[in-house]
């Protein structure tokens, strides 16, 4: 009998190529885990950060403190709320310092020009402010009604809120106050001699209805506008 030698190509064999195979796909599910990982936590982040009573939460300290920095010192008052009447917050006691608190916050400012008629544009020195706006707790969500001033917010400071020629905006729902006995209440000013110092703050819990998960807001404006002096 006679023997053939025989020639391989260049190539593979079976076993290499199964190798192969299940190294790559290998490296294409852990590529892949790790893209669905990596997409998982940034949505994650992403909803966290933009979950609605996070935005909640910054839309209340803009248009609280932006509204309080343009208000007139001299001319802004907190109230209690019993029954849809609001009633101006005093102080309790004869003691020199104390805090006053209450459901409501009413900010007086100006939103017109200067004097028009007048060559130099001075204000008028008989207006305190031209409008306000009132912060206040409602069934569970915090408002703000934008009006004119006069009348203001509450006539003659006590009673039912003025609706005419109101703007209502809904900063929050899902809105609480801080339940424990040591807590100043939704508003909250500091008054010396029964005089208040100008520095309003807020303290309210948000709770997002889906999960229970709460976000407490805590901040305070600086009323820097005194007229007239």
């Amino acid at each position: 009998m006679r023997s053939r030698n025989r020639k391989f190509g260049s190539g593979v064999t079976l076993v290499e190529l199964s190798i192969a195979m299940l190294i790559s796909a290998i490296l294409v599910s852990t590529v892949g885990i790790l893209l669905v990982g990596g997409n998982r936590a940034w949505l994650q982040t992403y909803n966290s950060a933009n979950r609605k009573i996070k935005q909640d939460a910054y839309a209340i300290t803009v248009a609280f403190g932006s509204m309080g920095r343009k208000a007139n010192r001299l001319d802004y008052y907190l109230y209690t709320v019993s029954g849809g009447t609001f009633t101006k917050a005093l102080p309790q006691t004869n003691n020199p310092e104390e805090i006053v608190s209450g459901e409501a916050v009413e900010f007086r400012f100006w939103d017109v020009e200067l004097d028009q008629t007048d060559s130099h544009q001075l204000m008028d020195v008989t207006k305190t402010a031209t409008a306000y706006a009132l912060f206040y707790l409602d069934g569970g969500k915090l408002k703000v009604d934008y009006g004119p001033y006069p009348p203001g917010a509450v006539p003659a400071g006590s009673g039912a809120r003025n609706t005419t020629g109101v703007r209502t905006v809904v900063l929050a729902e899902n809105v609480s106050t801080d339940p424990s006995p040591d807590a100043a209440g939704a508003f909250s000013h500091t008054t010396i001699n029964k005089v208040g110092q100008g520095s309003v703050r807020i303290n309210i819990i948000l709770t997002d209805p889906d999960d229970g998960e709460t976000i407490k807001v805590m901040t305070s404006t600086l009323m820097r506008n005194i007229w007239p002096r």
